[in-house]
């Protein structure tokens, strides 16, 4: 086993446990590195001497879900021109459906341990995409944190704050403004020693949040609209940066987009409540609709429960369900498509065996 895991590398993440992963890389002269950002068939990266920017190998898997991403740790063929050849098994990975609402699905950070879902105080909160975020957190297998931005600007911080933290039982929900510098040694504090991403919004504030953190206007900002509160996408592409304390963040442009890609267990998480009152429902299949003895439906009667929150649960599970099935068609096809063309190519030898004898 090498010593890189007391080395420069150790400050982006690198540990004894991930040395040990790289064993065979290692024997085969391979270097380990972690990936700063992708960029069209190249990547930025960081080794044990320093940054690097390497090419993709051309025959690297071209299933978008295996693809190199801001956050992966990669094994580098050394040289004056670095090659990415393979990556690490994830322990994390932050996946939505593709932009272009194909089957496939997109990769937006790996290896996390926490995702900090942005939002800004300085607009009303929007509940259904608070939860959208939180099922791709939760989902990525990475621990889901809150941070509520701009403070100063809000009309009531501390209802905000009560209302966030009822959409997300079991996430910290903290409170924050770059401006008066509110609870920033807090997240600090929380973030240290972690690779976190800044999930949110144009305009959510996420690289100003960033810029605080890291103490360095590293991140570029730009003004949002009044009106609404959003933004242009300042930040155009995934970037990991080590903080100052310990610990990297990854900053990702705001997201318009948020299809969920297979978050079963993520939906289940952020609608926990939802879940455990289902399991008092008199049928097992119960779609609380109109069904005797439904102890969801109760529960709304009670007012223990919003309507709103139970639609929001039925339509992501409805969404999450088609993207499911369109994934399931695509590999049905794939193996299909496989299949035939073995068939094909054993025809054809076959047809040259006769021809010969």
């Amino acid at each position: 086993m090498s010593n890189l895991f007391d080395s420069g590398l150790s400050r982006y993440g690198w540990t004894a446990a991930l040395d040990h992963a790289f064993t065979e890389h290692h024997k085969a002269g391979l270097m380990p590195a972690r990936i700063v950002r992708v960029n069209r068939g190249l990547c930025d990266a960081v080794t044990e001497s320093g940054p690097t920017r390497a090419r993709i190998a051309a025959a690297y898997s071209p299933d978008p879900l295996q693809a190199p991403c801001t956050g992966d740790w990669a094994a580098l063929r050394p040289g004056p021109d670095p090659e990415l050849v393979a990556l690490l098994p994830r322990s994390s990975a932050i996946v939505r459906s593709s932009a272009s609402r194909s089957s496939h699905g997109q990769v937006l950070a790996a290896n996390i341990d926490i995702v900090a879902v942005v939002v800004s105080l300085a607009v009303a909160l929007d509940a259904a995409r608070l939860e959208r975020l939180l099922a791709l957190a939760w989902d990525s297998g990475a621990r889901p944190l809150i941070v509520l931005t701009k403070a100063d600007l809000a009309p009531d911080p501390a209802a905000a704050h009560a209302e966030a933290a009822a959409l997300a039982p079991g996430v910290d929900v903290l409170v924050t403004s770059v401006t008066t510098g509110q609870n920033l040694d807090v997240l600090t504090a929380l973030l240290s020693g972690s690779t976190t991403v800044l999930l949110g919004s144009s305009g959510a504030g996420k690289s100003s949040l960033g810029n605080a953190l890291l103490g360095d206007e590293l991140l570029a900002t730009s003004e949002v609209r009044a009106q609404d509160g959003k933004g242009r996408h300042t930040t155009v592409r995934r970037e990991l940066v080590p903080l100052p304390g310990g610990g990297v963040l990854i900053d990702t442009p705001g997201l318009r987009g948020i299809g969920l890609y297979d978050t079963t267990d993520g939906l289940e998480h952020v609608f926990a409540e939802i879940e455990d009152l289902a399991r008092d429902c008199r049928f097992g299949d119960c779609a609380h609709h109109t069904e005797p003895g439904c102890a969801v439906l109760a529960a709304i009667e009670a007012g223990e429960l919003t309507e709103r929150r139970l639609n929001s649960y039925r339509k992501l599970q409805r969404e999450n369900a088609w993207a499911a099935s369109r994934k399931d068609a695509r590999l049905r096809a794939e193996r299909s498509n496989r299949q035939k063309a073995i068939t094909s190519q054993l025809r054809a030898t076959y047809k040259f065996r006769n021809r010969k004898s």
